[in-house]
Order: C-alpha cells, then structure tokens, then sequence
C-alpha cells in the first residue's frame, strides 16, 4: 500500500512540475503573471506555465525562455497568453499556441519550429500567424 501511495505521489510531483513550460529571464517595470485567477509579481527565475498570461504595464517589459529554447519578449502595455505548450526534449516535436491580446512581441523561435514549421501559432485580436521561420515582431494596437 505505501508503494502504491510513494508512487502516486511522485507522478503527482511530476505532472505538477509538468506545466512548467519555460522561465522568466528578465522583469522590468511593471510586470505580473496571472495563474489560477491570481496575480503574482513576475521575477527573474520565475517559472511560467501553460495557461500562464504575461501582463506588462506602460512602463514593463518581460523576456521568457522556453523548453525548446524559443524566446519571447513583451514590450510595454502587452497581455500575452500561453495557450498550451507541448516539447519533447527528444524529438523537439511539440506545439505553442498563444494569444497576443494588446501591445508587441518579439520571438526568437527555438527547436521546436526548426523541427516542425508551423508548430507555433500567435493568435491577435484580427488574426494567427503559423510560425515558420526563426524571427518574428508583431504589434496590436
């Protein structure tokens, strides 16, 4: 019965530590996360999650690195949303979808677009880009 029970737990613990789904590298100015109907203060070192939105205020900016290596940054007055993430660290398949609700992005796209173009779709208020290259801005006002 203990087995059983240390076995649950660990698979709790891991599909737990599952939704990380990338890291915050750099924070200035205003910048928060919104998760679970909460706003925490986003920092350096902070992991981020599937389902995870990043919200900059007029003076905010937020770079994230993800576990394929994409790397994302969020310019002032941005509401960013991260859909769903899926990265196999072995096939570097997987799937990105994300909203960007209001202000600019920049990508750097990592393994997972190399591996599958068009596996990274950015959804705006007027349309979704299918990601197929390495780099890409995008604004909405």
């Amino acid at each position: 019965m203990r087995w059983i029970l240390a076995v649950a737990a660990a698979a709790f613990g891991l599909a737990a530590y599952a939704q990380d789904v990338g890291q915050i590298k750099n924070a200035k100015g205003a910048v928060h996360v919104e998760r679970e109907g909460k706003r925490v203060p986003a920092t350096a070192g902070m992991s981020v999650r599937s389902s995870d939105t990043l919200v900059t205020g007029a003076d905010g900016a937020v770079g994230v690195t993800f576990l394929d290596n994409t790397m994302v940054s969020a310019g002032p007055s941005t509401v960013f949303s991260i859909e769903s993430y899926r990265f196999d660290s072995t096939t570097h398949d997987g799937q990105f979808d994300a909203a960007l609700k209001k202000g600019s992005l920049a990508v750097v796209s990592g393994k997972m677009v190399k591996q599958t173009p068009g596996s990274m779709r950015v959804r705006t208020p007027s349309s979704v880009m299918g990601v197929r290259g390495t780099e890409f801005l995008v604004r909405v006002d």
